[in-house]
């Protein structure tokens, strides 16, 4: 026969917040994939629109994935609002602007140059700048 023993105070807090902590690992979404996120428009030219402006939106599951190469549900869901948009005759940036008022700049592998990203756009040149600079002072140290 089988004997249960309670678990001490520790123990049971332990294994209450690993039952918490597990839910959000079981939650999968139980709706089904939009209509367009697997499926290509029938008319080329829009599937080409829509296929440019996937490869520019960025995924907000993976993050380091544009949508168009994400297998995750809110990429493939994005893929058909993209698609559904297009084949409705709206204009890739129209879509772009509203997916980025709903989810921000960072949605976009593009972001826009305003005084807020500046830095960004100016990192590159001024590391670059610095590095030869540094590279140069070293080499005037080896002529000497």
């Amino acid at each position: 026969m089988l004997r249960m023993v309670p678990l001490p105070v520790p123990g049971r807090i332990v294994a209450a917040l690993a039952f918490v902590l597990a839910v959000p690992a079981l939650a999968q979404s139980a709706l089904p994939p939009s209509p367009y996120a697997y499926t290509q428009l029938p008319d080329p030219r829009q599937e080409a629109e829509a296929k440019a402006l996937m490869e520019t939106l960025r995924c907000l599951v993976c993050q380091g994935q544009s949508i168009a190469d994400s297998d995750a549900d809110m990429a493939g869901d994005m893929r058909g609002l993209v698609r559904e948009r297009i084949k409705a005759g709206e204009k890739p940036e129209a879509i772009r602007r509203w997916l980025v008022e709903r989810y921000g700049e960072w949605v976009s592998y593009r972001p826009p140059v305003e005084p807020l990203t500046w830095p960004l756009w100016a990192a590159p040149v001024l590391l670059l700048l610095l590095g030869a600079w540094l590279a140069r002072g070293r080499f005037r140290r080896r002529r000497r």
